[in-house]
């Protein structure tokens, strides 16, 4: 049975995460369903150079962030996790206070009703209280709140060897069968 992993995309900084998951779903044979919101789309044009139809076509699937009627809004609608990446603070407080206000939001309360796999790639710095207790918050409800920390154990060469190393790691927290990282191994203890 195809696994099927739910993404997210807000307006906060790191498109190349997102993409990057798109691409390794379908390396990994994932069935992805992508939500993306217009500071999403904005901020992927900004630092990928790519619009919404380019983003989309990534995906086995896409919605609207207004299609609250859409199979992801469903708890019947089974899938292996949903990550979010990345997250703004907005994102991050709906998630946090149960705003099922549009569709990324909403399909990220019925996974966490549902109780699978929530991982939120939230991107600010420094973090304010009302970020950190929105990410306990969120924890408490069973998020898994991954701000994408760069690894230097496996001595990086690129940016890219970064942001594959979170996405691996991203997706081996997400039960995705085939993830690899990398960051630990080859260290000895």
């Amino acid at each position: 049975m195809t696994q099927r992993l739910v993404l997210g995309i807000t307006g906060a900084t790191g498109a190349a995460y997102s993409l990057r998951l798109l691409r390794r779903g379908r390396e990994l044979s994932l069935e992805t369903h992508l939500i993306i919101t217009p500071s999403g789309v904005i901020n992927a044009h900004h630092e990928l150079g790519l619009d919404r139809k380019a983003l989309e076509a990534e995906a086995s699937y896409a919605y609207a962030p207004g299609d609250i009627g859409a199979c992801v809004a469903s708890g019947s609608f089974a899938t292996a996790a949903m990550v979010i990446a990345p997250c703004s603070m907005k994102t991050l407080a709906s998630v946090a206070h149960g705003f099922g206000d549009n569709l990324l939001t909403r399909a990220a309360d019925v996974t966490l009703k549902e109780r699978r796999r929530l991982i939120l790639m939230v991107r600010e710095t420094p973090f304010n209280l009302a970020h950190l207790r929105n990410m306990v918050a969120a924890t408490e409800m069973g998020a898994i709140c991954f701000p994408p920390l760069p690894a230097f154990y496996h001595h990086p060469q690129s940016i890219d060897e970064l942001v594959n190393e979170s996405v691996e790691r991203v997706l081996e927290l997400a039960g995705v069968m085939g993830a690899h990282p990398k960051a630990w191994a080859g260290i000895k203890a």
